[in-house]
């Protein structure tokens, strides 16, 4: 790790942050220069990139291809920037609690396969986000997505990965989902923007199952709507840490900012503030 590297959790950035936005999209994996990322990660001195799966182009991106897995390992060991998370947006557009039973089934081969190839990488989570259009707001598609989503822990178990679930769903329903699976695998991201943008607690969160995060999205938005500059939002950052703290988190730290067109100097400028915050957060658990 680098000098600015001062607390012992991984700090890495969500991927195509650091490089102009692909096909004018807001996230997305840069297909055709995403390997330009790793290089620009290193100088700032992060630890790591959460790559992305997306539905579009999934057969050709590096975590489902043939040798996929050998390219980014080549470039983590030539830069020191690993990837130790996927978030898998892939299910965003192909959830696999789907009414349709094809869509499910494809689904479920693509996570097969992501976390077959994710054991080559050394992978810790793959994220599976249930929000906006894959969220689970009635029963019966929770009911779906436990059926579903039970037959790939033991792989998930073979491979060492945790299924980290991004939800929408307030506290104690997200606990009772959790313990509805008979795996510790079954994990949760937590991501500080969206639970202040749905206007969450964070206390009352952690309190529920903060013991069960694994990876954790660094966002600041306000409430009701979307991402701005960290720290001029919504998101409650002290009381989020204050209530972490003692859960003593060894996952990642992934940047998934507010960003611009081109993404670079405005992600360092974020940089410039989270690094002191993070030291004063966790200043007296690192």
């Amino acid at each position: 790790m680098s000098d600015e590297s001062i607390y012992r959790n991984p700090l890495g950035v969500m991927e195509g942050r650091l490089l102009p936005k692909y096909r004018g999209r807001y996230q997305a994996h840069p297909m055709g220069y995403w390997q330009d990322e790793f290089s620009r990660a290193a100088e700032l001195g992060l630890d790591c990139i959460e790559f992305i799966l997306d539905f579009n182009d999934a057969e050709r991106n590096p975590l489902l291809q043939i040798g996929g897995a050998e390219e980014i390992l080549a470039l983590s060991e030539k830069t020191g920037v690993k990837v130790r998370t996927v978030c898998a947006d892939y299910f965003m557009e192909a959830p696999l609690h789907h009414a349709d039973e094809a869509v499910v089934t494809q689904s479920q081969a693509v996570l097969r396969r992501l976390l077959e190839h994710g054991k080559k990488l050394g992978l810790s989570d793959i994220v599976i986000p249930c929000v906006d259009q894959s969220s689970m707001g009635e029963r019966a598609a929770m009911d779906r997505f436990v059926a579903l989503l039970t037959p790939l822990l033991e792989e998930a178990e073979g491979a060492g990965i945790n299924l980290s679930l991004e939800t929408d769903l307030a506290p104690q329903p997200f606990a009772e989902l959790l313990a509805r699976f008979d795996s510790l695998r079954v994990t949760v991201n937590y991501d500080t923007g969206n639970s202040a943008a749905l206007g969450f607690d964070p206390a009352e969160e952690l309190a529920c199952y903060g013991e069960r995060i694994s990876d954790i999205h660094i966002k600041d938005r306000q409430r009701g709507g979307g991402s701005v500059m960290l720290g001029s939002g919504d998101t409650q950052f002290e009381r989020f840490f204050e209530a972490l703290r003692p859960l003593n988190f060894t996952g990642s730290f992934i940047m998934q900012a507010y960003r611009d067109d081109e993404g670079l100097a405005v992600f360092r400028q974020q940089l410039d503030w989270v690094r002191p915050h993070l030291a004063h957060w966790l200043g007296g658990n690192n």
